[in-house]
């Protein structure tokens, strides 16, 4: 009797089992010796085939049995080729991968079987994508990343999640402190990898995108200083710092939203109305400017590196006991002034603190949402200073009548949150 079941499951072995062989026969050449797209199918349909007879005959050293036999052709085809000089070993690993499918196909793992397989695919097709992304590690970068993370992964369970301090400003929690510092560095990762996957050189848009995830600071000054040099760039290098600016802001409502929903969404109209001026100007700036020139970002240092993430802890403790105190002695406006304060220097620090704060006390929402806001305010006046200091006069001129129009934009948001 016919089972559906059954011939579902064998064709989609089948059907991966091609997937993997049309990679693989792609890739083959006349020197090698092991098969392509019907050899893979088959072997997919042997794992699937092992499976059902697994099944039907109860009998589980018949998979086994199959892998170990396709094991052994395995070693001996590698064997062959090893000894020609051809040391790769991936198509081995392929079709041993190819049995494991088909029988989670017949173990009715059709979905695993299928994510595997796609995986697979992508390792495969992106051979010369990843091998030019490890030329571009150094090994001080993956040394850093494996220290940060066995490290984060070791003491991070270990920590205390309770609040020391002395009252009203207990505000120490060891947990919650090396939490965002985890937070931090995995977002400041992501733009670290991309500038090392995309590389340096970009146009000024991507440049700023780029800039706006590493550092939006660093941005600023490198065009602003550029711009002495070439003055007639300077609404090209106006666009890149816009951009990245325009990033900040974004940035910024995301790892809110990472800590404290509820605060992200009040936030991101107010910061969302700025975001939107940024994406205004920076079209605008893009019409008139029209340069094809190349911009440059660089990724800094490993924000994986663990000096860069006991400095962050420490500041976030330092800011978080500061707002605290403020919130305690002053009320909002301590908090609004502890926000001003600290984004002379860093807008993570005071709104990962804020974050906390609202969700330990409710009621203060929307004193959080100003005081980051205030925090982005006061950041952006900074780095529109090092800007006008530093640049030449025509940037000057544009980068205060853009800023001047974000805090117009900023003003408004909070009017409407």
């Amino acid at each position: 009797m016919f089972d559906l079941d059954w011939a579902l499951r064998f064709s989609t072995a089948l059907g991966l089992g091609l997937l993997l062989g049309l990679e693989r026969e792609r890739k083959r050449d006349a020197e090698q010796l092991f098969g392509g797209v019907r050899t893979f199918a088959l072997i997919a349909l042997l794992g699937a085939l092992g499976a059902f007879l697994e099944r039907e005959l109860d009998q589980s050293w018949l998979v086994v049995t199959a892998f170990v036999a396709l094991s052994a052709l395995v070693i001996m085809s590698y064997a062959i080729t090893a000894a020609r000089g051809e040391l790769g070993i991936t198509t081995e690993i392929t079709a041993l991968i190819a049995f494991v499918v088909g029988a989670l196909c017949g173990w009715e793992r059709l979905r695993v079987a299928s994510v595997v397989t796609v995986v697979c695919l992508l390792l495969l097709t992106l051979k010369d994508f990843l091998h030019g992304l490890a030329r571009r590690v150094e090994l001080a970068d993956v040394e850093a990343t494996l220290k940060f993370a066995v490290i984060s992964v070791i003491i991070l369970p270990l920590l205390p999640n309770e609040t020391f301090g002395l009252p009203p400003i207990d505000a120490i929690n060891p947990y919650k402190i090396w939490l965002m510092v985890v937070l931090i560095a995995g977002l400041n990762f992501l733009g670290y990898v991309l500038v090392k996957v995309l590389g340096g050189e970009h146009g000024f848009v991507v440049t700023g995108i780029l800039g706006g995830l590493v550092s939006s600071t660093a941005v600023t000054l490198s065009f602003s200083q550029r711009s002495r040099r070439e003055p007639g760039m300077s609404n090209a290098f106006v666009l890149a710092i816009v951009v990245a600016w325009t990033i900040m802001f974004i940035r910024v409502v995301v790892i809110v939203a990472l800590v404290n929903g509820v605060l992200a969404r009040g936030l991101a109209t107010a910061l969302g109305a700025v975001a939107l001026a940024g994406l205004v100007i920076s079209l605008l700036l893009w019409r008139r400017s029209r340069s094809r020139q190349m911009g440059v970002v660089t990724a800094g240092a490993n924000p994986f590196e663990l000096s860069e993430a006991i400095k962050f802890g420490l500041l976030f403790g330092i800011v978080t006991v500061a707002a605290k105190a403020a919130e305690a002695y002053l009320g909002a406006a301590g908090l609004y002034l502890a926000g001003a304060v600290a984004g002379l220097t860093d807008v993570d620090a005071i709104s990962l603190s804020m974050a906390n704060l609202a969700g330990s006390a409710p009621q203060s929402l929307a004193i959080a949402q100003r005081t980051i806001v205030i925090a982005v305010i006061s950041n952006t006046l900074v780095k529109c200073a090092m800007a006008a200091f530093m640049g030449a006069p025509a940037l000057r001129r544009t980068i205060i009548w853009v800023t001047l129009l974000l805090l117009a934009a900023a003003g408004a948001g909070m009017l409407v949150a």
